[in-house]
């Protein structure tokens, strides 16, 4: 028996590969399918299911695609109604795959169709299960993502996931593995921990949300306290999941279209693309197409794009580093915007050198930027998520995080100058590339973010712990 886990860290996903006696099973595959096919043939095995834990908001899952590829049928638990053609199972059915078996335990809660897959060895004794949103590592998956779809309550969803965790999960044996769908950095959760793979008898021990004393209205407080609103992507995800969509071929070859800086100009003007640099934050604050975004593939570049942009369906023009095109489409593909329409061939630096406008942001170093902060000259507005801000954040600092950044326009000054920072400078590249798409430019943004302006003395508030707030 082989089990691997294929971690995605910039969606913070776990895939899962199981292979006995030439059979394998594949679990919440991504989008590009050719990895699992290649991996089975490496073994000299053949696909034989495909199992989805629940119809997943956060990514495009890869189960049509891997399913039309190897003839492979796609498993869900109970109360799945894709569009395709899908075994769905009852629960507790089981699924034999060479000599070991995969038990189907529905955990309703994060959804409706929520399925947790118990993976049994060639003894038949428990060996591990596949938690999928339901048991995270740290925490459970939030449960007011199937609002509309179950016609419930965030309540009464998460009423229903503690009776699946005390009734199907926690009755398992302590030395059981947890293998989850996500760590920390989903937006399906809010306290993952950083690992992705612990034993069953240590999450009932660390996780808040297992406490065996825990009353069901205990529980219901606990998990729906302090959500955030979901990304406005996640339900035209699920629809994706739910329904089909296009072969990433077809995708890559759209999107990897090279167009010259003056035919990738006009089709912008025509089609209203928005132009996307993904390239390194340095490089974008040194020159950049006039009120294009950023948002740079060496962060977390796929859950911003979704947080941001939204809309799958808008048409997007790509500037990439040399050599990353088809990586950028596959990685905006993963969470089904799959409008990409061009890419500018050879990159910004072509775009200069056919004489056409550019833009740059005024950037200091946090040293630099002292005195004005210190002496109040200048106002500062930290892009960092709330939780970050009230951990510990620079003193006379405003909090406008970047998820809500649409919210906070009205309060940036009009014409006097002020410092933008985050932690790193990341994030407040994205917000300052945002702004001046809306026609603000009266700012500077502070190099190294937080961490270099606390190096550097600036004073700021006493340090809270965020696991404490």
């Amino acid at each position: 028996m082989k089990i691997e886990q294929i971690y995605t860290g910039c969606l913070a996903q776990g895939a899962y590969y199981i292979e006995s006696k030439g059979e394998v099973a594949i679990i919440d595959p991504l989008r590009e399918v050719e990895p699992y096919i290649e991996r089975a043939e490496k073994d000299g095995a053949k696909i034989k299911y495909i199992f989805e834990t629940h119809f997943h908001a956060d990514f495009v899952s890869g189960h049509v695609t891997l399913s039309k590829e190897t003839g492979a049928p796609i498993v869900y638990g109970p109360n799945a109604n894709p569009s395709f053609d899908a075994i769905i199972a009852s629960d507790g059915q089981v699924f034999k795959l060479g000599d070991i078996s995969i038990q189907v335990l529905h955990t309703p809660g994060h959804t409706m169709e929520s399925t947790t897959y118990l993976l049994k060895d060639e003894t038949g004794k428990d060996h591990a299960i596949f938690s999928g949103d339901t048991l995270f590592l740290g925490d459970v998956g939030r449960p007011d993502l199937a609002q509309k779809a179950a016609d419930m309550t965030q309540d009464d969803l998460a009423g229903l996931l503690f009776d699946s965790l005390r009734n199907k999960v926690m009755p398992l044996s302590d030395d059981i593995t947890v293998y989850p769908a996500h760590g920390a950095g989903s937006a399906c959760g809010k306290n993952m921990m950083k690992e992705t793979v612990d034993t069953l008898g240590n999450q009932k021990r660390v996780n808040y949300a297992l406490r065996a004393d825990m009353t069901k209205e205990e529980f219901i407080k606990e998990v729906t306290d302090g959500l955030l609103p979901p990304p406005k992507y996640f339900p035209l995800n699920v629809k994706m999941n739910k329904e089909g969509y296009e072969d990433i071929a077809d995708v890559l070859n759209r999107g990897t279209t090279a167009l010259d800086p003056d035919a990738f100009e006009a089709m912008a003007n025509e089609t209203g693309a928005v132009v996307l640099d993904v390239r390194h934050q340095d490089d974008f604050v040194k020159g950049h197409i006039p009120r294009s975004i950023f948002i740079g593939l060496n962060g977390d570049f796929a859950p911003w794009v979704g947080a941001l942009i939204a809309d799958t369906e808008q048409p997007l023009l790509l500037v990439t580093p040399e050599g990353m095109e088809e990586e950028a489409v596959t990685r905006l593909s993963r969470v089904g915007f799959d409008a990409t329409i061009g890419i500018l061939e050879g990159g910004f630096e072509a775009w200069k050198k056919a004489g056409k406008d550019y833009d740059t942001i005024n950037s200091v170093s946090a040293e630099e930027a002292k005195p004005q902060i210190e002496n109040k000259e200048m106002p500062v507005f930290d892009v960092r998520k709330e939780s970050e801000y009230l951990s510990e954040h620079a003193v006379n600092a405003e909090n406008t995080p970047l998820d809500f950044i649409n919210d906070y326009m009205g309060e940036f000054p009009k014409e006097k100058t002020f410092f933008v920072h985050c932690a790193g400078g990341y994030r407040s590249v994205i917000a300052e590339s945002i702004l001046k798409s809306r026609g603000i430019h009266n700012f500077v943004d502070i190099g190294g973010g937080f961490g270099a302006m606390k190096n550097a003395g600036i004073p700021s508030t006493d340090y809270v712990c965020p696991t404490t707030l």
